[in-house]
């Protein structure tokens, strides 16, 4: 799996089967992606604002605003909304996940699984595949994390034009199209 976008999908695969749809808690919710500048400078990032849920036969999707990125330098926040994310402000994650397989997943379990998901954003459609960490955290309360960090690449998406154009506007040798993604979801019912 790849894209910052996609690891919002992996939560899915954490929820029991159950009669009510799930719904991602947004606040309790974290992705983070990693850019390498230079061939040897990392700096971490994060999307906010994320919302999704997984209804009751298991179709999940996960929004990610890609233009809620958060740098910690305003400049480079305009220039990524702007320039890379300007045409296509937020990603989907869909996936369809079989809750009667996580159904005997009891409170304070974890649960380690192979996920596959469909990252959709800049009008292109990509199809990845994760290892996540399920964790029951409580009766209505589920938790999906990567188990290490998936890497996204900028070129499967059609951002690779957009990364030069950041690369150059900054002066930068180099803005390495792959991108160490991780994330934390929670969902309720």
């Amino acid at each position: 799996m790849h894209r910052p976008a996609l690891i919002a999908a992996l939560i899915f695969a954490a929820l029991p089967a159950a009669a009510a749809d799930w719904t991602l808690s947004g606040d309790a919710s974290a992705l983070g992606f990693v850019t390498i500048k230079n061939g040897d400078t990392a700096e971490a990032h994060s999307f906010s604002g994320l919302s999704g849920s997984v209804t009751e036969d298991g179709a999940a999707s996960v929004t990610v605003p890609l233009v809620s990125v958060e740098t910690f330098i305003d400049i480079r926040n305009e220039r990524m909304r702007d320039i890379l994310f300007a045409a296509a402000p937020s990603a989907t994650i869909t996936a369809q996940i079989d809750l009667d397989a996580l159904a005997d997943l009891e409170p304070g379990a974890r649960r380690m699984q192979e996920l596959e998901v469909t990252l959709s954003a800049n009008g292109q459609e990509v199809d990845y595949f994760t290892d996540v960490a399920i964790t029951r955290i409580a009766e209505g309360a589920v938790s999906v994390s990567t188990v290490r960090p998936m890497i996204a690449d900028a070129r499967d998406l059609g951002y690779d034009s957009g990364v030069e154009q950041l690369r150059e506007i900054a002066g930068l040798d180099s803005i390495s199209p792959a991108v160490p993604v991780s994330f934390d979801l929670m969902f309720t019912q």
